[in-house]
């Protein structure tokens, strides 16, 4: 682990200036408080017990930061314990909380492995970490070993379609100077890159732009000495074999085979995805979240009323106003696009959702008997839960 913990203490990832707390949270999944209650607690994790959080492998904080800054901005308790092989880049994280007035934070410099004999967990953080390990199936197996009972895990691996050309430059770099230092690399390495046809695969794939974000961006994307990715079915195994489940992808929709050709009769749930993923071609990273496979489950659902929807990423009002109108948003973005429709009649009760109010509530707001309101809440987690818009929550009740 030498060189990837020299990488890190040289180039610091990702590059984060703590100054610049005061303008700007950074968000992003996993860890938003909502999501983890919805695809690991079910929409009803009791927030009035403090959270045991691990931030596996955290980097310059983003992961660390988001989660325990939105904990206490909704006044919600935590203990939260971040790790990770460089001192470089957890003086980074360190000085962001500080910027931050952050408590409750325990700093270690160390390897994730470790993370059993710190723990139990009730939530593990482990995003752009576990593909870079020797042994990647220990990592997973580390964390599982470390979480408690109930908790679950939210990551973000590699895949390798949306990351075409970076391998072969990794391999290149790596023969030509894997004997030098981080710094002596990049420089050597940025030289050759600017020499590269512009029809290398690399410079075609618009999905990857790391490299343009800074030395750390670069070195981290094209000179890591230690990284592999996962198709989805590789991140079955990978989950089933270390004793994970998935609960579900942040967004189903780039998984779902339906998007670009009639699904098979006789083809099962992976194998589709599968296919999709390959279809798609533009996925990079894949970001989801995992539970103890003795316990596994999927995501909450409305068919409890008691559950409260937060709508995400957009503003409600706005959305309603839009369907009111007779309009259909557009969602995605160039890799995968659609638009949102849905009956006028939804307007009413997507107007009504504010992160506070039960699903009942909202029935009783819009006017509608049990029948009507059901048939047009289905229509409306059916649309917006697979764009990964909608999740349950009552860390805000």
């Amino acid at each position: 682990m030498s060189k990837v913990r020299d990488q890190y203490e040289a180039f610091p990832y990702p590059e984060r200036d703590p100054r610049d707390e005061k303008k700007r949270l950074i968000l992003g999944s996993p860890s938003l408080p909502q999501e983890i209650d919805h695809f690991i607690f079910g929409g009803q994790h009791d927030w009035s017990k403090p959270l045991r959080i691990l931030v596996a492998g955290g980097g310059t904080g983003d992961g660390l930061i988001q989660l325990t800054t939105l904990l206490t901005q909704y006044k919600r308790p935590f203990e939260a314990t971040y790790i990770d092989l460089s001192k470089a880049s957890r003086d980074v994280a360190e000085a962001r909380a500080k910027a931050r007035k952050l408590k409750n934070i325990t700093f270690i410099t160390g390897s994730l492995l470790d993370a059993p004999k710190y723990g139990p967990f009730d939530y593990i953080d482990c995003c752009g970490v576990l593909h870079h390990l020797p042994h990647p199936d220990e990592g997973f197996s580390k964390l599982r070993a470390a979480l408690a009972p109930g908790g679950g895990m939210g990551f973000m691996v590699y895949a390798p379609y949306g990351r075409s050309g970076v391998y072969p430059l990794q391999e290149a770099f790596g023969a030509l100077y894997a004997e030098l230092s981080p710094k002596e690399r990049i420089k050597a390495a940025r030289k050759v890159y600017d020499r590269l046809p512009a029809g290398h695969p690399f410079k075609c794939n618009p999905n990857v732009n790391d490299h343009n974000a800074g030395d750390a961006g670069f070195y981290d994307l094209l000179l890591h000495s230690q990284d592999r990715a996962y198709d989805v079915t590789e991140l079955y195994d990978t989950l089933e074999r270390t004793g994970w489940a998935l609960s579900d992808f942040v967004q189903p929709v780039q998984y779902d085979l339906a998007q670009f050709a009639p699904v098979p009769g006789n083809m099962d749930a992976i194998a589709s995805m599968a296919v999709a993923e390959k279809l798609n071609g533009t996925l990079r990273t894949h970001t989801g979240y995992a539970v103890a496979a003795e316990d596994a489950r999927g995501p909450a659902n409305g068919k409890t009323r008691t559950l409260i929807p937060h709508i995400k990423g957009v503003q409600a009002k706005q959305l309603a106003q839009a369907i009111a109108q007779g309009q259909a948003p557009k969602l995605g973005d160039a890799n995968l696009s659609g638009t949102l429709s849905l009956p006028r009649e939804a307007a009413a009760i997507l107007a009504t959702i504010d992160g506070r109010r039960s699903l009942q509530e909202i029935a009783t707001l819009a006017k509608l008997d049990p029948l009507a309101f059901g048939a047009l809440w289905s229509k409306i987690e059916n649309t917006l839960t697979p764009w990964g818009l909608l999740v349950f929550s009552n860390v805000l009740r």
